[in-house]
């Protein structure tokens, strides 16, 4: 039977047409990709030094398990300060106590990488800009110039964090924030370009109290709210390596006060009609281990997901990944999560969603660029 492609919310009938062209492009590789696994909507190729997996090698990685791919670096350089860790040469964040920096060689890196493939391969992956400072009100201007220096490669900006625990504080310069209008420029350029944007930023402080409201959560829906024509993917839902979600009641004195339930939080905005622009991934093992901390999390879970299927995307957050068992690990964490779900629940947030914003993305950005860029 033929495969039917409704692309929901697309007015524009140019757009749209262009959608379903793609779409019936493609025909031959949809039905190919049905064998694949998931597609992969949070992957850095290279580490917090910028070294990383060969491109080439990536694809071999993504073999016929990972039907398409984000693709983007780290923006941050973990700086080698002599001073502080002497003949050691630190490759993580939280190997060495001096700064990191914004490096913005990243984007060229990653697109000289994509070009470098064939169209086959390039195909299967979309290209993000993450080499700009969310606190620099030139941040937007960069994005532009990326596009102009290389049209036809990216599909969206990010991974880029505004509240990262214990990475914040060691940026150097001014620190990013929910608040800052250099954060709504940028947005506002990734809506009228079509960029999907990939936002790192930590719902609560490191160590919270249980009993409060996660201090960054109105500043986050504040911000998604000042941006509604900007197709936004909250990674991690918001969680972090320290940053919990609120599960349990916590005592005070003598009273009992009912903290916010972080799948309650989620289930609140994705009822929230202002909030239909944004989507969640679930990437990072620290976030699999409290989907799966107990049958009844993973059942209540697996019941966010199957009320609300198109708005989550399942993605690896791997970074540099050495070989094709270290990709399945990560998606295979969600085993018992995936198990309760709807199939038509089940296909859309391991690789539907992930083909509708981004496929829409290509012809929106592509769109842009021709109107845009000099030739």
């Amino acid at each position: 039977m033929p495969r039917v492609i409704v692309f929901r919310g697309v007015r524009n009938l140019a757009i749209a047409f262009a959608l379903s062209a793609i779409a019936g492009s493609a025909a031959a590789a949809d039905i190919a990709a049905d064998r694949y696994l998931f597609n992969d909507s949070h992957f850095h190729l290279t580490n917090y030094v910028q070294q990383g997996t060969n491109i080439r090698t990536y694809m071999k990685i993504m073999g016929d398990k990972i039907g398409r791919s984000t693709l983007f670096g780290i923006p941050l350089q973990q700086m080698w300060s002599y001073g502080n860790s002497g003949d050691f040469a630190p490759a993580y964040y939280l190997q060495s106590d001096a700064p990191l920096y914004y490096y913005s060689f990243t984007d060229a890196f990653i697109a000289n990488a994509y070009l470098s493939l064939p169209p086959v391969d390039r195909n299967r992956l979309d290209p993000m800009i993450t080499g700009f400072n969310p606190a620099d009100m030139y941040a937007a201007d960069h994005i532009r110039r990326v596009l102009e220096t290389y049209p036809g490669v990216f599909s969206g900006i990010g991974e880029f964090s505004i509240h990262k625990e214990f990475v914040s504080s060691k940026v150097a310069g001014e620190v990013a924030s929910l608040t800052n209008p250099a954060l709504d420029r940028i947005l506002d350029f990734a809506g009228e370009v079509g960029l999907v944007v990939i936002l790192h930023s930590d719902i609560d402080m490191p160590f919270a109290k249980t009993n409060a409201e996660p201090v960054y959560l109105k500043q986050m829906k504040d911000l998604l709210r000042r941006h509604p024509k900007t197709t936004i993917i909250w990674a991690h839902t918001g969680l972090g390596r320290v940053v919990r979600p609120t599960t349990s009641v916590a005592t005070v004195g003598a009273l009992e006060e009912r903290p916010p339930n972080h799948l309650e939080i989620l289930e609140a905005m994705l009822d929230d009609p202002t909030l239909r622009h944004v989507y969640f991934d679930i990437s990072w093992d620290e976030v699999a281990k409290y989907a799966i901390a107990s049958p009844e999390v993973e059942k209540r879970t697996a019941g966010l997901f199957n009320k609300h299927p198109d708005r989550f995307l399942f993605g690896t957050d791997n970074v540099a990944p050495p070989d094709q068992a270290t990709q399945l690990k990560e998606f295979h964490l969600w085993d018992p999560v995936f198990a309760q779900l709807s199939p038509d629940a089940s296909l859309a947030i391991r690789k539907g969603n992930y083909e509708r914003l981004f496929d829409a993305a290509r012809v929106r950005v592509r769109t842009w660029e021709r109107a845009n860029v000099q030739k």
